[in-house]
């Protein structure tokens, strides 16, 4: 700054810069991690996994679900009615000069909306043809994603990351338009993995990921995870007892009920891809607790053939209480302070690979600042002049 007499770029030099050095940007993210890990800093093989929507440059009136045009069109309609009301019944009055003014307005109104119908019609058009069925006109790669506010969404990007359990580092970070994290866990975690070239891993995620067959990827890949399975059991929220309620017997291959009797080995047939094996007994007609239990015939209880890697997934949760609030203490923290620098907007570059460009400035601006205050700011220094 002094050989150049305070000579700064301006805003649009370092938008341009930005813009142009997308991938150069997104590699030095990349090998300041592996500085990290050669500096002793990533040694713990322990992530914690999560996602957070993040705003894009698009108003909620440029983005068009199916819902979205239902709800406009309907709107659009109710106002085409009233203002047709409302001249109807001004011609059944006596003709005056702010009668015909008022005339004109409403004539005037009536264009304006016959002309938001069209559009309407042709981003309905658009939005059908796409393969998920929404569109965003100004930044045509965002899309409107449900945030933890009853009600409220946000029109963006789903940023996946993975963050060290030790010293709070962004190991990995993906930038997705996916609203949901259902499928992200085993991608995220051998990307974390792969970084940290590590032959195991543990990774702990919220009941938002879990997925079996993510799970079982994970299992594959050497990763080990800990999760919550969420509550979806409709006998469970009926008052009927839960599958959890029925204990698995592996040496008889049957499960034991609540009332005692054992759920023997039927058949096996496959769903979604998956091989599912189930167990009843005929016993149930008779039990005490039938109406606790089911409202059919009997009770029939699924098993498919990884659940064992569920299974162990729960134990591992049961057995270490404190795991989802060292994930929550662990990965929020990131997510709130670069939301805190981005400000109000979060992104401000438009599609997908520009976003992901930005998205890895602000995670490398967070891992230098999260280094700083680790290692101090001369040693750091010296690391990355080695």
């Amino acid at each position: 700054m002094w050989l150049l007499g305070r000579l700064a770029p301006d805003h649009k030099t370092i938008g341009d810069f930005r813009k142009n050095n997308g991938l150069a940007l997104r590699k030095v993210c990349a090998r300041f991690v592996e500085l990290c890990r050669e500096m002793g800093l990533l040694a713990t093989a322990s992530v914690a996994i999560d996602g957070s929507k993040f705003k894009a440059v698009n108003n909620r009136d440029k983005n068009f679900t199916r819902a979205k045009v239902e709800r406009r069109r309907a709107q659009l309609e109710e106002s085409v009615s009233r203002y047709l009301s409302q001249l109807d019944t001004a011609d059944r009055q006596e003709p005056t000069e702010a009668l015909a003014a008022k005339a004109t307005r409403l004539t005037e109104k009536l264009t304006k909306l016959k002309e938001e119908m069209g559009k309407l019609a042709a981003y309905e058009k658009q939005m059908l043809a796409s393969p998920d069925q929404q569109i965003s006109l100004t930044d045509p790669d965002s899309r409107s994603m449900a945030t933890s506010g009853r009600g409220s969404g946000v029109v963006g990007y789903n940023v996946q990351v993975a963050v060290d359990t030790e010293h709070h580092l962004i190991v990995t970070h993906e930038v997705t338009n996916s609203g949901s994290d259902r499928a992200q866990l085993a991608n995220m975690a051998r990307q974390a993995k792969a970084a940290l070239k590590t032959e195991t891993l543990e990774a702990v995620a919220d009941r938002g990921y879990f997925s079996s067959l993510e799970i079982l990827a994970c299992h594959e890949a050497g990763i080990t995870v800990t999760l919550p399975k969420p509550q979806t059991s409709g006998a469970k929220s009926d008052g009927r007892f839960g599958k959890q309620d029925f204990v698995y017997l592996p040496e008889e291959d049957a499960y034991r009920c609540p009332a005692g009797e054992q759920l023997p080995y039927r058949f096996t047939n496959e769903e979604d891809g998956k091989r599912i094996r189930r167990y009843w007994t005929t016993a149930c007609q008779k039990c005490s607790l039938k109406s606790q239990c089911t409202t059919g015939p009997e009770r029939r209880i699924p098993r498919w053939e990884h659940e064992h890697l569920l299974e162990a997934v729960q134990q591992r949760l049961d057995a270490n209480a404190q795991a989802m609030r060292v994930r929550r203490e662990t990965v929020e923290h990131p997510f709130g302070t670069m939301k805190a620098r981005m400000g109000a907007t979060h992104f401000l570059t438009k599609t997908l690979p520009k976003v992901a460009a930005e998205m890895a400035l602000s995670v490398l601006a967070y891992n230098l600042t999260r280094a700083m205050n680790i290692v101090g700011t001369k040693p750091l220094m010296a690391a990355i002049a080695a």
